[in-house]
């Protein structure tokens, strides 16, 4: 039913939905997000022909479709062809951009614009900005790229001081460059669309039409919350697959289209000046900003930002600004390895000429952002996708290398500030392996590159604490009251806004919570008391009787014809019990890279260098990620006492 409205008055919305699935997720995930999501959507703007808005597909997905469902692309074509759709491009493998180096921002836009006019016809005006994380020299990359306009969230100019009122139409931004559009999606929107009733959007949009009806209220967010999201496939669809939540907002949609216009943000970009000038601090959606602090400080946000809102402080929430994207590469270690090997790849890369030929698009494809940062969907934590990033740097490399070393066998080494924190981290690379070590902590080995299969064997993560998992034991002591009670927690209903809904697989999960002391990597020297259950050790309940693990060792490499050979020492010490005093404990690791082979042998030497013997309650063990049989390890030796500190592998 038309909602009523002033005749004089009217009002633009721009709908930008962001359509992405990440690199190297599994293909039955691609289908199944494409059966409740992406082809619902487009069947759903084929019956409503009154409904324009912008597309957003990344590369990694057109790549997908191209292969499964070439049919989707034509279809797309199609409502582009009669003006009802605005394709809009970005970063092909959807990078953080602020994170990638300066050459690749461009190349990566770039590439996705020729995609888009080659598979649409069409040249893309705007961008998606992944995650809208912005930096303020972005400008300057986006229109090198050939972009005019962008769109944020409303709190990146609220933080500047900007409010609702100020954010109808786009600004105009620079960096010392041409002029970049750049639009704020509406919060409230993207929290009531679609999980409110569409006559309150309607209703809504009617009380902020104007006369001139220059202004444009802006909804950009993810295309997998129409029927991907958990609980939204029947509410946005239906059973029938047209009588849900989408088909009614469109319905309602073209039963105003006398005052209320569905317009492409490009159009309106073209067509309207800007509403002044702004330049934005660093920032992302205020969700992202959350999640990019420590785990305490986080859940410390997180409860103020939801008090504020109940006390509708609106005049503070706009100053909540959280953290910076870019302490994820300080939260996690795995992020920041991660990172730091796509830019050492990047170099190799660009030192061999930066073609295809030197495996630019396997780097391209390790940059995609999902494995780069954590929050609501997985993040860091996707083993899979993590897995596909290495194998994309590694092929990079491979490719790289070729060019720069030949095809002979070849080896070498360096002692270089790989992770950027001022201290030297030991590579070692070859035509069969490469092999990342720290002898500031422990000795270990953290990373593991087999090259002819691409695969990085210590790409594990280290279980630390969350913000989340506090929510979760709050949640997990409410449902064990109420079920003691005999009360419920479940309510029915429309599916919950997932920014705000808990929801678990399992019951008790909080009773599983278990944070490692250090980094998870391999080579990581233990002392601890003999009978030790697995099960306690895996759970981190233990005593650590020696003081080797995660400390600084000594290291020394040499290198002849038949490979690497790395000495790593420490002298430590191993407590006893009682009230004997501590022995001073020599470590001393020998690890041989054989050039040409993908092994390593380790050879291990303890020795007592104390007036006692070590205890028969004590056990020596070494920690490795990979399976047992890529391991050559020999024997641990002893002076001084007896040899009764018994390895264990």
């Amino acid at each position: 039913m038309t909602i009523g409205s002033n005749p004089q008055h009217s009002i633009q919305i721009g709908l930008l939905l962001h359509n992405h699935q990440p690199v190297g997720n599994f293909p039955w995930v691609f289908q199944q997000v494409y059966e409740e999501s992406y082809l619902p959507m487009i069947e759903a703007l084929e019956r409503h022909p009154g409904v324009r808005l912008s597309l957003h597909y990344t590369g990694s997905l057109l790549d997908w479709l191209e292969e499964a469902h070439p049919e989707f692309l034509q279809r797309v074509s199609r409502l582009v062809a009669r003006k009802q759709v605005e394709i809009v491009g970005g970063g092909y493998y959807e990078p953080i951009l602020p994170s990638i180096p300066d050459s690749d921002k461009v190349t990566q836009i770039r590439r996705l614009s020729e995609r888009v006019k080659a598979d649409f016809g069409t040249q893309p005006t705007g961008m998606w900005l992944a995650e809208r994380v912005w930096e303020p020299s972005l400008p300057r990359y986006l229109t090198e790229a050939g972009i005019e306009w962008t769109i944020l969230d409303d709190i990146h100019f609220k933080n500047v001081g900007l409010q609702d009122n100020d954010l109808y139409g786009y600004y105009a931004t620079e960096d010392q460059t041409g002029i970049l559009k750049v639009f704020a999606t509406s919060q409230s929107l993207r929290y009531t669309i679609p999980w409110r009733p569409p006559h309150e959007t309607i209703e809504t949009l009617r009380k902020l039409a104007t006369a001139d009806g220059n202004r444009i209220v802006v909804m950009g967010d993810d295309g997998e919350k129409f029927g991907s999201w958990p609980d939204t496939h029947p509410y946005c669809w239906g059973h029938d697959g047209r009588s849900g939540w989408v088909d009614q907002f469109f319905t309602a949609l073209e039963e105003n289209a006398e005052w209320l216009h569905t317009t492409p943000l490009g159009e309106h970009a073209t067509q309207h000046p800007a509403l002044g000038r702004v330049y934005i601090p660093t920032s992302s959606y205020i969700e992202m900003t959350e999640w990019a602090l420590p785990a305490q400080r986080a859940y410390q946000f997180s409860q103020l930002v939801h008090q504020l809102e109940h006390e509708k402080r609106n005049d503070v929430l706009q100053f909540m600004r959280g953290g910076f994207w870019r302490s994820f590469l300080v939260r996690y270690a795995e992020i920041n390895n991660q990172h730091k090997k796509m830019l050492r790849v990047h170099n190799h890369v660009q030192a061999a000429g930066a073609g295809e030929e030197a495996g630019l698009t396997h780097l391209l494809k390790a940059q995609a952002n999902d494995t780069y940062w954590h929050g609501l969907f997985g993040g860091i934590y996707m083993a899979h996708v993590r897995s596909a990033i290495y194998h994309h740097l590694i092929k990079a490399e491979n490719a790289a290398d070729k060019i720069t070393h030949g095809t002979a066998p070849w080896q070498q080494y360096e002692f270089t500030d790989f992770e950027r924190n001022t201290l030297q981290q030991l590579i070692i690379e070859g035509d069969q392996q490469n092999l990342y070590l720290d002898p500031q902590h422990g000795g270990s080995l953290f990373e593991w590159d087999l090259r002819r299969s691409a695969h990085n064997l210590l790409s594990v993560m280290t279980r630390q604490e969350e913000s989340y998992h506090q929510t979760l034991r709050a949640y997990e002591q409410e449902r064990r009251r109420n079920a003691a009670s005999g009360s419920s927690q479940q309510a029915a209903g429309d599916p919950g806004n997932p920014h705000s809904t808990i929801r678990t697989k399992e019951a008790d999960l909080d009773q599983h919570l278990v944070f490692d002391r250090y980094r998870r990597s391999s080579l990581v020297d233990h002392f601890l008391p003999a009978g030790l259950p697995m099960v306690s050790f895996s759970q981190v309940r233990y005593e650590e009787l020696g003081n080797f693990a995660n400390q600084p060792y000594e290291t020394n490499v040499s290198q002849d014809e038949q490979g690497i050979t790395v000495v790593m020492s420490r002298q430590g010490q191993v407590k006893r019990t009682g009230a004997f005093g501590p022995l001073p404990v020599l470590l001393t690791k020998t690890l041989f890279v054989p050039q040409g082979e993908e092994k390593i042998v380790v050879r291990y030497r303890i020795e007592n260098q104390g007036q006692a013997r070590l205890q028969n309650n004590l056990r020596y063990g070494v920690e490795r990620e990979p399976p047992w049989w890529w391991w050559q390890s020999t024997g641990i030796l002893h002076r001084g006492g007896p040899a009764t500190a018994k390895p264990q592998f």
